[in-house]
């Protein structure tokens, strides 16, 4: 009957062969037992992810992903210097959030960055490989950042996302597809969260049809190239990142005068005559740090790759490459929300409009200027601004050589190649970088100084926040 109690087996079965093992026996026969049970859990039961931290992973995943993010950038439409920098602070962000969890130490931006929060959580006490969660977090915000982007683009996100869930990918199909599910979830939920900063989609809106360009004595004018409404006009009422950036007072420009004596007109007759007397040193510092949107990946692309290059000199973990894309990008998205804010609430004309007016009406500026107002200088202000974060990270004197435009073709026009330059600090290339703009023509010195000073406040608020528990 299903329901008889079987007999025990009688003691004689296990009895005599306790009495006739001796003690050695025994204890060899208990550590075989232990040897067999333990291969047999390494065989079916492999070291779960949940073990390892994100620091035991290397940088890869960040820096692939970084990577093809510039190149969205250089060949994507639309995508201007505030709008690029802006894909970068939600990237990082992305980056960032779907690594916390398993990063030593470190905190959620979650209630520290204006209107984030709440984002997805990984399930209590379950596993996840955390290269996964950021691979596919990854892939999914940069689909929906450059959703305008040519189909090609789109193939590359796919197939970089195929390749390194191939090289990533933990026999367990469970962790897998929780890791996935949660990266994704972190970008979509980020993704979201941006829709409302007053930036979406910026890339189809650049020169708004329905700004009415002010004039006044030193305003800013349209440049020789045509464009009659500037860049952006808008873009500094965007959310930005950090509310503490929001309190920061915008800087007075000098007042606008010909007069021969003024501090105004010394600044744009100083501009006039370096630019006709640039040394070929002069020029190529002009040509690299140009960062022609039509050609690279902009100025915010720049300092977002000496955050690359910053990982790969020092073999950073994926956790501190992490961080670095995060602080870098977050940075350079309030610094030019905030550099065009100043840029429309003055609306200061270029050096080539008042050089042309009070000065030489043949000028012709070693660089073409760009289609929106000078002060403050945006390459100033951002370059300072990540130089800030990145030497918080990396050190004040952390020595580097910057590559990012090794291989593109000489500019003929300029006579200028495009050769590795090397820095004794962040700050150095920062300095470089701003007077770079007053090199090519395109900017005075109040333009490049006070930007300086405005990025590293900027990039000092980025530091405050609470990145360690």
């Amino acid at each position: 009957m299903m329901d008889q109690i079987l007999p025990q087996p009688p003691l004689l079965y296990t009895a005599p062969v306790t009495r006739i093992l001796s003690r050695p026996a025994i204890s060899t026969l208990v550590l075989l037992s232990l040897l067999l049970f333990q291969r047999c859990k390494q065989t079916t039961d492999p070291v779960k992810p949940q073990s390892q931290t994100v620091e035991s992973f290397n940088a890869d995943v960040a820096l692939k992903w970084s990577d093809l993010h510039l190149r969205l950038i250089r060949t994507s439409p639309g995508f201007t210097p505030p709008v690029a920098a802006r894909t970068f602070g939600y990237a990082g962000v992305t980056l960032y959030e779907a690594l916390v969890p398993g990063m030593t130490g470190h905190r959620s931006l979650v209630g520290q960055l204006q209107g984030l929060t709440q984002l997805p959580q990984p399930e209590t006490g379950k596993a996840y490989h955390w290269a996964l969660s950021a691979n596919a977090a990854q892939a999914s915000i940069l689909r929906n950042l450059f959703a305008n982007t040519p189909t090609a683009n789109k193939t590359r996100i796919d197939s970089l996302e195929n390749a390194l869930l191939t090289t990533f990918k933990d026999k367990n199909n469970e962790i897998n597809e929780r890791s996935i599910s949660f990266g994704r979830s972190i970008a979509q939920a980020v993704f979201e969260w941006s829709k409302s900063d007053g930036g979406h989609e910026g890339y189809n809106r650049n020169f708004p049809a329905d700004f009415k360009v002010p004039s006044f004595p030193g305003s800013w004018q349209p440049t020789e190239n045509g464009r009659q409404i500037p860049m952006q006009p808008y873009w500094g009422n965007n959310r930005l990142f950090l509310a503490a950036n929001g309190n920061l007072p915008m800087p007075q420009p000098l007042e606008a005068s010909t007069d021969l004596k003024s501090q105004y007109f010394a600044q744009y007759l100083e501009v006039y005559t370096k630019n006709k007397a640039l040394t070929q040193a002069e020029k190529e510092i002009a040509v690299w740090w140009a960062d022609d949107p039509s050609e690279t990946f902009t100025p915010p692309g720049h300092s977002y790759n000496l955050g690359r290059i910053a990982i790969k000199a020092s073999k950073a973990n994926l956790a501190k490459a992490a961080e670095t894309l995060a602080r870098t990008g977050i940075t350079v998205a309030d610094a030019f929300t905030l550099c065009w804010k100043c840029k429309y609430k003055f609306f200061n004309e270029r050096p080539y409009t008042f050089v042309r007016r009070a000065i030489d009406p043949a000028w012709v500026p070693f660089w073409p200027a760009p289609p929106f107002p000078g002060y403050t200088s945006g390459h100033a202000t951002q370059s300072a601004a990540a130089a800030t974060v990145l030497a918080d990270l990396y050190g004040n004197n952390f020595a580097f050589t910057d590559d990012s435009h090794v291989g593109r073709a000489r500019d003929v026009q300029r006579n200028v190649d495009f050769k590795a330059r090397a820095y004794d600090s962040f700050w150095e290339a920062a300095e470089e970088s701003a007077r770079s703009r007053f090199l090519g023509g395109i900017h005075t010195r109040q333009d490049n100084e006070i930007g300086l000073v405005e990025g590293r406040k900027i990039g000092r608020n980025i530091n405050t926040l609470s990145w360690r528990r």
